[in-house]
């Protein structure tokens, strides 16, 4: 029986890996069913690779012919993260933030109040002028990550307003994911985040 999920609401591309000459597998943040891998070809070719960048949005179809089977992906790009990744501090965070959904979520389990905090934190990340406009929903992102896992997490945020107070919080977190959320594959991820981190400390 073929299985066919379509992308109503726009996916956030978290992970991409080549796979062979020219395909990628591409892992999405979607509202309804969660984190989707999916094989996408001609994923490294000229059109699609600006299309499947981590922080990217998308929309297409994903279809697999049995539950067991890798589902292969036609999507389409909704809004392009590109431009940002240019700028180290709005990089380290896309790259962070995208990365952590990929690593830590189970797929094809639902979080949509994850999949809307890492839709605003990419967009604050895009539109506000400096890191001190993003970092409070930078700290909630995380928090809520431990929540829905199920790992626990403070049940306050600062005041957006205090940035060394969200910079002492992020610190915290950091062991908690390390040890909980990213346990078994925490080394290669954290150090995307151990990357944000150094250059957060600029404006702290």
């Amino acid at each position: 029986m073929q299985l066919v999920l379509t992308i109503a609401d726009p996916a956030i591309v978290c992970a991409v890996v080549p796979h062979g000459e020219t395909a990628v597998i591409a892992r999405l943040l979607t509202l309804e069913a969660g984190l989707v891998g999916a094989y996408v070809a001609g994923g490294r070719g000229r059109q699609l690779r600006p299309v499947l960048i981590p922080g990217n949005l998308v929309a297409g179809e994903v279809r697999a012919r049995a539950e067991s089977q890798l589902p292969f992906a036609r999507l389409e790009l909704v809004r392009s993260r590109g431009p940002w990744l240019g700028e180290p501090l709005p990089a380290a965070a896309i790259v962070w933030a995208t990365a952590l959904a990929a690593a830590a979520l189970p797929e094809h389990q639902p979080f949509p109040a994850l999949h809307s905090a890492l839709t605003a934190l990419l967009d604050a990340v895009c539109a506000a002028p400096s890191a001190r406009g993003w970092l409070p929903a930078l700290v909630a992102y995380e928090v809520l990550t431990l929540r829905e896992l199920g790992y626990g997490a403070p049940a306050s945020l600062p005041d957006a307003q205090d940035i060394p107070a969200n910079l002492a919080l992020l610190d915290r977190l950091g062991d908690r994911l390390a040890r909980y959320a990213l346990a078994h594959r925490h080394s290669d991820v954290m150090a995307a985040r151990a990357i944000l981190r150094d250059r957060l400390g600029r404006i702290g």
